[in-house]
């Protein structure tokens, strides 16, 4: 058997005010988006923020119910709401955050594996990188080139073809 070793690299900023220009609004939203969530049972309430090419700007937060697996998360949400409010519309970027029970904001947040699949799946779909941008705890944000750094094994449609 022979290892393989995958290199993955992202970019840290080290405060708010360090990050792109571009992603700064986007991560603001989130931040809005994030205090809106609906988390009474884990009380983590994540906000996510679309950039598409027109200039508008999407939010998302996570919706838990009861039943537990009803509930959606913030990120999907956002991208399923692009989909069906503005589809053929490219998203040129993507922010996620969460606030945690002791309303901290603070907190590193990276997105669910179903998460990533999905936002994966948009990024093939369009044919262009999606840069996303998270809090990476203790006042950074991790700034990743493309959703495909965060699933570097993703299921893809290829494995659904037959013969």
């Amino acid at each position: 058997m022979t290892e393989r070793t995958l290199h993955i690299t992202v970019a840290e900023a080290e405060s708010f005010d360090t990050l792109p220009e571009y992603l700064k609004p986007l991560m603001a939203k989130a931040q809005e988006a994030a205090k809106a969530a609906y988390a009474p049972y884990s009380n983590y309430k994540v906000g996510a923020a679309l950039l598409l090419a027109d200039g508008t700007m999407l939010i998302g937060n996570n919706q838990e119910n009861i039943a537990y697996p009803s509930g959606v998360c913030a990120e999907r949400v956002a991208f399923f709401s692009a989909s069906a409010n503005y589809p053929g519309i490219e998203i040129q970027a993507v922010a996620v955050t969460a606030i945690n029970e002791r309303n901290q904001d603070d907190v590193a947040c990276t997105p669910c594996g179903a998460c990533r699949q999905v936002m994966a799946e948009y990024e093939t779909k369009q044919g262009k990188a999606i840069p996303l941008v998270m809090p990476g705890g203790n006042g950074t944000y991790v700034v990743t080139k493309n959703i495909a750094t965060l699933l570097p094994f993703q299921f893809e449609a290829e494995g659904l073809k037959k013969g």
